[in-house]
């Protein structure tokens, strides 16, 4: 079990400490929860009361806490809490627990290249040409196609997929089953369709008839920077021609899909369930909510936000607060909302005075 000094992680915080300093700890855990050799974690002072109901000689508290009199042996004392978590996990990840080494079940290609100090899991298949950085750690049943190149310090978690060609930079995060660079859902008929005629006409005249779809294959590959993290089951689609691209320290929540040929600019964050359709671009700082998806060859400029559900059927200027479907001002969708809780009373009285007439 990894035990940690009070000293080492408030270094590791930059934080100051107060008490004894070379107290260890084994684990972080909630106040009501922590033992004798846990670390409390009560950033806040609402969360006082329950160190006293767990067993915890040390904690992470707020920045004018009195650890003395909460009767703690040792605390970290933080301004910003949430700052402090990205620290405190670090500290204490166990990771996949892989075994150092390549795994004798491991399948790779004799033209792969593997850098120096990489773990390979079980059932591990790299393909010819693949290039992966130093340390890398890939766990079991991973996939990584012909030609597909990792920078330095990957962590690939179980079942992920990696399709051929894809250019992936350095200290890359993948969470079990995800899926980078599968084709795009790109199609077409010989004669103009049913769907153009709609998009064209915005629907009012619709006379072609159906017809088969011809299949556009996706030779564009993906192309992801460094510092990304892709969450479980996320799909990204590879480029018709050019190739779909995710912008360096962007985040992905778990099934976010990334459709052919988008642009995700840097340090985006797109939480559960987004969707991006084909050849829409994301300035940098773009955030979206849970279930906010984005209609086809559309820009987003630098720094919207676009809040959870919200549907994008236009452009968005940058610095943008989006809501609504479709997605209007983030204030505008507010006073729209307050309108429409009360039409039912409005109705009502219109309603009373009919009836009175």
């Amino acid at each position: 079990m990894t035990r940690i000094t009070i000293s080492e992680l408030a270094a590791a915080l930059g934080a100051p400490f107060v008490g004894n300093g070379a107290l260890t700890v084994a684990r972080a855990c909630e106040p009501q929860d922590a033992g004798k050799d846990d670390l409390a974690l009560a950033m806040d002072p609402r969360f006082a009361d329950a160190i006293a109901a767990g067993e915890a000689r040390a904690a992470v508290l707020w920045a004018d806490a009195d650890a003395q009199a909460l009767g703690l042996d040792a605390a970290i004392l933080v301004g910003r809490g949430r700052l402090a978590m990205a620290g405190i996990t670090a500290a204490f990840d166990k990771g996949l627990g892989l075994e150092d080494g390549i795994h004798p079940s491991a399948v790779i290609h004799p033209t792969a290249q593997v850098g120096a100090n990489a773990t390979i899991g079980p059932l591990v298949v790299i393909g010819a040409g693949a290039q992966i950085g130093a340390n890398a750690r890939i766990a079991a049943q991973v996939s990584v196609g012909a030609g597909v190149r990792i920078g330095d310090d990957a962590l690939i978690h179980a079942g992920a997929k990696i399709g051929a060609r894809a250019q992936i930079g350095h200290r890359i995060i993948i969470q079990p089953g995800a899926v980078i660079g599968a084709d795009g859902f790109s199609f077409v008929t010989v004669e103009k369709s049913h769907v153009e005629e709609a998009r064209e006409s915005l629907g009012a005249s619709v006379a072609a008839e159906g017809q088969a779809w011809q299949r556009i294959a996706s030779i564009g590959g993906v192309e992801i920077g460094d510092d990304v993290e892709i969450g479980a089951n996320v799909t990204i689609d590879q480029g018709t021609i050019r190739a779909t691209r995710i912008g360096s320290g962007s985040k992905l929540d778990n099934q976010v899909h990334i459709g052919h040929n988008v642009v995700v600019g840097k340090h985006c964050l797109l939480c559960g369930q987004v969707g991006i359709a084909g050849s829409t671009v994301l300035g940098d700082y773009v955030v979206m909510g849970g279930q906010a998806g984005a209609a086809d060859n559309l820009t987003i400029g630098s720094g919207a936000i676009i809040g959870a559900g919200t549907g994008v059927l236009s452009n968005v200027p940058k610095g943008r607060s989006m809501m609504g479907y479709p997605a209007v001002a983030m204030q505008t969708h507010v006073e729209m909302y307050k309108s429409l809780r009360r039409l039912p009373r409005i109705l009502a009285k219109l309603k009373g005075g009919s009836d009175k007439e």
